[in-house]
């Protein structure tokens, strides 16, 4: 600054400066140079460094700043059992606008399907509260003699390209296999097709592995009653796995869970789950679905999902960690609605069970044996409705089971939520000695 002001002097001044050296202590304009000093140092520390270090603050802690000041969603009181249609529908879409934390250290697989463009948003919203994102994109089907991979044009690479500019989630394509399982099994140039199929796929599409769905469509087939057979099977998706693993890519399994307390021979259970395990990355168990419109209830019990926990992993305080870890607990956002006495229903998703709250103002009773909450209305046709749907804290209790056990989450589906649970991502609950830790405040 001292500087700048010798410029904006006269030229005989500048030029007497030039000269000797001693007239620049002289005073200018009748202003003692000490002063002109203690000026200069008064506005440095008190003006100009404290804005100079705000803006850095702002800029460097934009996030902690949000966190500190905007109540989390348990600081709301919203995370009850008597909850009242009123605070759902004012608060859903109300979401933290701190997108990126993720407190839960455990695997979190999201599904995101076609018909529902609302996930592919919710995607690139909370990437960062997921380590991967699996697009329902593919089908390996039979054609004529050999196979066909069909669903490359699902894929949206503008879509990938800005979800890895957002976050750090991998892209896990799922592909269902649906080719004839006997044809499949039982030819090795068959599977070997099947694998380079895929593969290749995820090579030129640059994706970070795949998600193979096809233990449902074998026991549908009935081919995992056969030993043969059932060895076949579990050989096949082990070649899979390793055969990505050698290309530095990711594989997961869909399983399903058991449907009885004791596991039958189609069930995919612990036996399997030790021989797969070097070879898959992640298992995506479907613990959802327990009820239909034949026997209408719950979507996914927490006893029946300790239940399948224990039949695969054993006893939760005596659990191999690491093999926990790579078990996704599934976890449904949409819901059912069951007609009672006949006539129309099924499954629901978020903007359906906004409508109905909308238009009933229903209440919601908790369901303590389930975990789940229920409402009950009447359709113009006066027939009797029972919806499960998911809420905060059906899915907190999930979470928090999940935790205990050590175990991963995949979401079907994220598209088909509210808003604001995945809010519930990035709360706190104390973990100590856990494996995976989900922390809440």
């Amino acid at each position: 600054m001292a500087r700048r002001r010798e410029k904006r002097s006269s030229a005989t001044e500048s030029s007497e400066r030039r000269h000797n050296r001693r007239d620049e202590s002289k005073p200018r304009d009748g202003e003692p140079d000490s002063d002109r000093k203690l000026i200069t140092i008064f506005v440095v520390f008190f003006f100009v460094i404290p804005a100079v270090s705000m803006a850095v603050y702002k800029v460097k802690f934009a996030d902690r700043v949000i966190i500190e000041t905007e109540p989390s969603i348990r600081q709301k009181g919203i995370i009850k059992t008597d909850i009242h249609f009123q605070e759902i529908l004012t608060e859903h879409s109300k979401a933290s606008e701190n997108s990126s934390a993720r407190h839960y250290d455990c695997p979190v697989l999201a599904y995101i399907t076609p018909w529902n463009s609302k996930g592919y948003d919710m995607a690139k919203i909370y990437n960062s509260k997921f380590t991967h994102l699996s697009p329902v994109w593919y089908d390996l089907k039979s054609q004529g003699n050999g196979l066909v991979l069909e669903g490359r044009h699902n894929a949206d690479k503008g879509w990938i390209q800005e979800l890895r500019s957002r976050g750090n989630a991998m892209i896990l394509p799922r592909v269902v296999l649906e080719a004839v399982p006997e044809e499949l099994l039982k030819k090795k140039k068959l599977r070997a097709k099947a694998i380079s199929l895929i593969v290749t796929e995820c090579k030129e599409m640059e994706y970070d592995g795949i998600v193979l769905e096809s233990w449902s469509r074998w026991a549908g087939y009935g081919v995992l009653h056969d030993p043969d057979m059932r060895k076949m099977a579990l050989q096949f998706v082990k070649q899979l796995g390793d055969a990505l693993h050698e290309q530095h890519m990711q594989f997961m399994y869909v399983i399903g869970p058991p449907r009885s307390d004791t596991l039958q021979m189609y069930d995919f259970g612990p036996e399997d789950l030790q021989f797969l395990k070097d070879s898959v990355d992640g298992f995506s168990l479907m613990t959802y679905d327990f009820s239909n419109a034949q026997n209408p209830g719950p979507n996914a019990p927490l006893k029946w999902i300790d239940l399948t926990l224990k039949l695969l992993l054993g006893s939760s305080n005596n659990v191999d960690s690491t093999l926990a870890r790579k078990v996704l607990l599934g976890i449904n956002f949409y819901g059912n609605d069951f007609a009672i006495s006949g006539g129309d229903g099924g499954t629901i998703i978020g903007r359906d069970y906004l409508a109905l709250l909308q238009k009933h103002k229903p209440a919601l009773h908790w369901d303590k044996e389930s975990g789940e909450h229920i409402i009950m209305y009447r359709d113009d046709k006066n027939i009797k409705h029972a919806v499960f749907y998911p809420t905060l804290m059906s899915i907190l209790l999930r979470l928090e089971n999940a935790r205990l056990w050590g175990i991963g989450i995949s979401i079907w589906e994220i598209g088909q939520g509210l808003d604001y649970f995945f809010d519930l991502f990035q709360e706190t609950i104390s973990s100590e000695n856990m494996t995976c830790q989900y922390n809440s405040g």
